[in-house]
């Protein structure tokens, strides 16, 4: 899910940028989420990942916020970025094919880009929005009201 959701914040940041931007912006995201899956990963760093990626679609769907357009440098450290922290989840605590499901959630950004062309980009910054919500919900209700079962309470 969170491979997802950072793929879905990219296509909306995406439908904010110049248009010759996204396709390589695309091919980016994917390639470094591709290459980072194959890593093996630390079972002690899984939770900093997932924060990481949590933060990363925080960052991406205040993207969709900017006043003006980014400059097309700016939009590919922002879809590798994108790439890395999915991949990087994939790679902690997923299975391979989790990057195969997660990819089509970038092009969002064609509906998305249709929204604003018919000036309703308003939508499309509030779904981003909602990202943003549920990332913060995500990363920090675990730390706050553990989960019974996994942590040991005080009948132990």
């Amino acid at each position: 899910m969170p491979p997802a959701l950072l793929a879905a914040s990219l296509g909306f940041a995406l439908a904010f940028v110049p248009k010759k931007a996204v396709a390589p912006s695309i091919v980016v995201f994917a390639g470094i989420a591709a290459a980072v899956s194959l890593v093996r990963t630390d079972p002690g760093w899984t939770d900093a990942i997932f924060y990481a990626c949590w933060a990363s679609v925080i960052v991406t769907a205040l993207a969709v916020h900017l006043p003006k357009e980014p400059p097309p440098p700016a939009v590919l450290v922002l879809a590798a970025n994108a790439g890395l922290w999915s991949g990087a989840v994939i790679a902690a605590a997923g299975a391979p094919f989790d990057l195969v499901k997660s990819l089509p959630f970038v092009l969002i950004c064609l509906p998305a880009s249709w929204l604003i062309a018919r000036r309703l980009g308003i939508a499309v910054k509030v779904v981003a929005s909602w990202l943003i919500a549920v990332s913060v919900l995500a990363a920090a209700l675990p730390t706050l009201t553990p989960t019974p079962g996994y942590v040991g309470d005080h009948m132990e």
